[in-house]
């Protein structure tokens, strides 16, 4: 089946380019275009895609607030978002990983990483390296905790759904090591690991890892200064 993909950029040619790419390969069916936020999210919840390239600065209503409105933890039919955009800024990518987003790359990107990325996030994974994780949202970790204050107890119960070794595994997640790594400090084989991985994800109703770190800091369960 092809990874049905909504392109949305407030330029034509950047439209043009991006569709031109993808629908280079055979597993890509470009399913519609917006030009601004507001048909971003019009034709999200319309076409539903696999995947919709989210630009951040457009007119009428911002990609990151599309995102939220489409991808974010109160949508009951979320959509995947990769977010494509020229400003390489911490606050950019905070942002849009907190309105929903799975995936942030710069318009620079080569087209194979465009490729591979899209790929990547239609398969249900997180477009941001172990490293890259624990980097952005450790400095942003009290901000998080800040931001979400008033959800304790929801989030709380939902921790409370895990098992002790799960809520361990979640905690190294957070601290932004992979798989591999994780299964090295358990002591434990790596398809163990992705199994708890799985079942973490779905017992908090979360669509990849860096979504997880980021409820790891909501929660309380990791911080900044964390090793």
């Amino acid at each position: 089946m092809s990874t049905r993909v909504l392109v949305c950029d407030d330029q034509a040619l950047v439209r043009m380019g991006y569709t031109t790419i993808l629908s280079s390969q055979p597993d890509f069916e470009i399913v519609g275009e917006a030009a601004n936020g507001l048909e971003a999210v019009e034709q999200a919840r319309r076409l539903l895609p696999d995947v919709v390239i989210m630009d951040i600065r457009m007119p009428l209503l911002d990609g990151i607030e599309a995102t939220r409105r489409i991808a974010g933890p109160e949508v009951a039919d979320r959509v995947r978002v990769l977010v494509v955009t020229t400003f390489n800024l911490d606050e950019y990518v905070y942002e849009a990983l907190r309105a929903g987003a799975s995936g942030f790359l710069l318009k620079d990107t080569p087209p194979e990483e465009m490729i591979a990325g899209v790929r990547t996030v239609a398969a249900g994974n997180a477009l941001l390296a172990p490293e890259v994780t624990r980097g952005l949202i450790g400095r942003f970790g009290a901000r998080i905790r800040d931001d979400d204050s008033g959800a304790d107890r929801r989030l709380e119960q939902a921790l409370a759904h895990l098992t002790a070794r799960e809520v361990e595994v979640l905690r190294l997640i957070a601290a932004g090591l992979s798989n591999p790594e994780i299964a090295e400090a358990l002591f434990l084989g790596r398809e163990t690991i992705k199994t708890y991985v799985s079942r973490i994800l779905a017992k908090l109703d979360l669509r990849d890892r860096v979504h997880a770190v980021v409820f790891a800091y909501r929660i309380g369960l990791a911080t900044p200064d964390a090793s």
